[in-house]
């Protein structure tokens, strides 16, 4: 189960919630019926967590280091429909995925909220802006890709690969990259190194394993996204042209070394009003940088409030 759960992850004016405690945990019900496992918790601008994965749930990040945010943001915590302690569905398309936030958004009652997305979630905080530019204040970017297993960032994994196996690079035909990166993927697995796309540290890894095992979890999101890809051809599409139309603030925060979406796919995005900062840190710098993320966020998130 780790296994997957790592292939899944490779593969990711204040509006104040009404007359309720500063932190509680909860479950609502969408209009097609899926229950939405969430947490609302801090005090300050609010914030929704959108997990990468696809369908990691919230706690690695909470648990990791996202809830020193919590100090000056009220940060909400989703698990998406299939993923996490929400409950199954048979529609995992996108465009659900959008509608599950702006439905927890009315739930709550609020007007406008940050969105703060790590990894595969920029597919969905991105096209969240684009539907709803009027109830989005910003948009938070944490080593996300904004078109999923795209040619570039895989070629640069299979020669990160091929560097920790001390193997010759070679030059691959487009149509067999995702193959070779398998390949490659199962080599440094086998060596105990197939963490290294995400960081340098095993010990991360661990405390990733701890956290995501304290309670029953589900992941059909992620395996319907992975193993079905004919099914969900918008997961795989390119984003970032979009992003030259969504004109709401985006703060784009990236890893110098991060392996898991590429040091360089940051660079195709087009936002009117973007800002950059780039951390020397892999792909989880909520967790290994997390001085710095924190201090990114509440820079941006005082500036746009």
């Amino acid at each position: 189960m780790k296994t997957i759960y790592l292939l899944l992850f490779l593969f990711l004016s204040t509006t104040a919630i009404p007359a309720q405690k500063s932190s509680f945990e909860d479950v609502f019900e969408t209009s097609d019926h899926v229950k939405i496992k969430y947490k609302v918790s801090g005090k300050g601008e609010v914030c929704l967590y959108v997990p990468g994965g696809p369908g990691q749930g919230y706690p690695s990040f909470e648990l990791m280091g996202g809830n020193h945010l919590e100090k000056k943001m009220k940060m909400i915590y989703m698990d998406q429909r299939g993923s996490g302690q929400s409950g199954t569905s048979e529609n995992y398309h996108l465009e659900a995925m959008v509608q599950d936030i702006e439905e927890l958004r009315q739930h709550l009652k609020l007007d406008k909220i940050f969105l703060l997305a790590h990894s595969f979630g920029g597919i969905i905080a991105v096209n969240y802006a684009k539907k709803y530019p009027q109830h989005t204040k910003g948009l938070i970017l944490s080593n996300i890709t904004l078109h999923f297993l795209n040619n570039e960032s895989v070629k640069e994994q299979i020669e990160y690969g091929n560097s920790l196996l001390l193997q010759k690079n070679k030059v691959v035909p487009e149509d067999s990259l995702s193959t070779e990166l398998s390949k490659i993927s199962a080599a440094l697995r086998k060596k105990r190194m197939g963490y290294k796309f995400l960081t340098e540290d095993i010990e991360t890894i661990k405390q990733m394993d701890k956290i995501d095992s304290l309670h029953p979890r589900i992941i059909d999101f992620g395996m319907a996204v992975i193993s079905k890809p004919k099914e969900f051809p918008e997961y795989y599409a390119d984003y970032a042209p979009a992003t030259k139309a969504i004109h709401v603030p985006a703060l784009i925060i990236t890893g110098k070394k991060d392996k898991a979406v590429g040091t360089q796919h940051y660079k195709t995005f087009q936002f009117p009003d973007q800002k950059v900062v780039s951390i020397d840190g892999g792909h989880l710098l909520y967790y290994e940088k997390n001085r710095k993320f924190i201090n990114s966020v509440w820079n941006f998130v005082s500036r746009h409030h």
